[in-house]
């Protein structure tokens, strides 16, 4: 290995390695959008649930290789870049899932990537003309000037999700005060025993997989009650079902019983009483 590496680096991968071997899965956060007055205070945060090491990818490659770690090239091309590595023994997607919840909005800086299609709204923007007005023209913003303040005209899209945020735009946005970007901890790609998710796969809509979990769940329940399948959940109903529909049997075929008979009474006694009603109005009018 020496011949490989540096010496003052044997010992930092002597340490990674004994960091494989003691954890099953490895995740590469991004430390391009993270502080680092933030990342020690996540260190504490998760303190028992996450080892962090900050080394570079040459490192771990080198040291996953000496762990005896299979795959490990996809995991490695999907982590390029800065990172810090954490290894844990937990659910990666709960993981990742926490580390995303604990970003936090911040001012966008040139070449930042938009997250989302940022929008300048129409409406007093509260900036004063001059050199500013250029800027929105080179953006597409089209401006007018009242009461002493810029005002844009009208919505406008000035930078689609995914693409970079340029230096007018982010000089623009810091002084309307608009943050449209994150800082935080992001998951780029997870290494669990051999396997590799990229971290966008990792971000769940826990409200939206409730809806459909819900939704699958009322479906199976109709065609199990439908079908007299019976398990602890649809024995009541279905019984529910067989004895409202024998009762309507009993009450159509007029058989008696402590079920029916007393609306099979106040039947026969509606009908004796139209009867009658019918009988007393024909002799009438003979």
């Amino acid at each position: 290995m020496s011949s490989h590496i540096p010496s003052e680096k044997i010992e930092t991968v002597q340490e990674t390695v004994e960091l494989l071997k003691e954890y099953d899965v490895i995740a590469a956060a991004d430390l391009n959008k993270v502080s680092s007055a933030m990342l020690q205070d996540m260190r504490r945060q998760l303190r028992g649930r996450l080892h962090f090491k900050v080394l570079k990818n040459t490192l771990m490659r080198i040291s996953m290789e000496k762990a005896g770690k299979k795959g490990y090239d996809e995991f490695i091309e999907q982590a390029a870049g800065p990172n810090v590595f954490m290894f844990t023994n937990g659910n990666p997607f709960r993981i990742a899932m926490e580390l995303d919840a604990n970003k936090v909005s911040v001012f966008a800086k040139a070449g930042d990537t938009a997250m989302d299609d940022i929008v300048l709204t129409a409406g007093n923007t509260g900036l004063s003309p001059g050199p500013l007005i250029g800027k929105f023209g080179v953006l597409g913003v089209r401006t007018r000037i009242e009461a002493g303040n810029i005002w844009v005209a009208q919505d406008t899209t000035v930078c689609r999700v995914g693409e970079p945020i340029n230096e007018d735009l982010a000089d623009l946005l810091q002084r309307m005060g608009i943050r449209a970007s994150e800082m935080g901890l992001r998951v780029k790609t997870v290494y669990e025993r051999g396997d590799v998710i990229p971290g966008a796969a990792l971000i769940l809509d826990l409200d939206d997989y409730r809806c459909r979990l819900e939704q699958a769940i009322g479906g199976a329940f109709k065609v199990a009650v439908e079908a007299a399948y019976y398990t602890p959940a649809t024995v009541p109903t279905i019984l529910a079902k067989a004895f409202q529909q024998a009762r309507s049997v009993a009450l159509e075929s007029e058989w008696p019983t402590k079920d029916t008979i007393e609306v099979l009474i106040a039947k026969a006694h509606s009908q004796a009483r139209s009867l009658a009603s019918n009988v007393g109005k024909k002799m009438a009018n003979q």
